[in-house]
């Protein structure tokens, strides 16, 4: 599978996903012709209730899970329908990924984290200083993930999703556990990110993630639909 550079297109462009899945006798449609994309310097906020589908489509979109319909294009290359080490070295590439948590192998420092991705992705790069640098974590390079705050740790997140230079960031609800000031400061490095032309999908629920992005989408039983209006009082 041959690198490619960003094209004149959407650096993410989903088209028509959908994912079932059994419980029971019973078929779930989490995902129900879901369409989307994400530009280069764009900030997209994909929100809605619990339940709505929005982690299964990041999963989707990051070639995590498969859809059973629809396609993901990432640079103009298909993610899904190819096989996990395709989608891995696509990922690798061009897709940082943030979670909530999870984003940090505990045994390792944070520069060690850092590193591992970058020696992964197999990109020229000065090393882990500039990485931690960016997200103000520089004299944090040798501490492990226990001696972290909450607020270090969600950086110290962004800082591996951001190792390999990627054109795309797809994050899963990354302020969820952070006080409104680590969550809030977290949403303005996401914003600084984009602001340099990398394109951020944030799954979400945090009116600060929602009021940074360019973009809202609203998810509902599986559906993007028009989000709620409020009543005139």
């Amino acid at each position: 599978m041959a690198p490619v550079g960003p094209g004149p297109g959407p650096l993410l462009d989903a088209d028509e996903l959908y994912r079932f899945y059994r419980n029971g006798e019973e078929e779930v449609l989490a995902l129900r012709g879901v369409s989307l994309s994400v530009a280069a310097g764009e900030v997209v906020a994909v929100v809605g209730p619990s339940g709505s589908g929005k982690s299964t489509l990041l999963g989707c979109l990051a070639g995590l899970d498969e859809p059973a319909g629809g396609t993901v294009r990432i640079l103009g290359q298909r993610m899904n329908a190819r096989t996990e080490a395709e989608r891995a070295a696509l990922r690798a590439r061009h897709v940082g990924i943030l979670f909530q948590s999870e984003n940090l192998f505990t045994h390792l420092t944070v520069a060690q984290n850092v590193a591992l991705v970058q020696r992964l992705a197999g990109k020229q790069s000065n090393g882990p200083g500039e990485v931690l640098e960016s997200v103000g974590l520089s004299t944090r390079a040798r501490a492990y993930p226990s001696q972290l705050s909450g607020g270090e740790t969600s950086r110290a997140g962004l800082a591996v999703a951001l190792a390999n230079e990627p054109e795309l960031l797809l994050a899963d609800e990354p302020t969820g556990e952070l006080d409104s000031e680590a969550g809030l400061r977290l949403v303005q490095l996401l914003r600084r990110q984009a602001d340099s032309g990398c394109g951020i999908l944030i799954v979400t629920h945090s009116p600060d993630a929602v009021a940074a992005a360019d973009r809202v989408v609203f998810l509902a039983d599986g559906r993007v639909q028009e989000p709620p209006r409020k009543e005139a009082s």
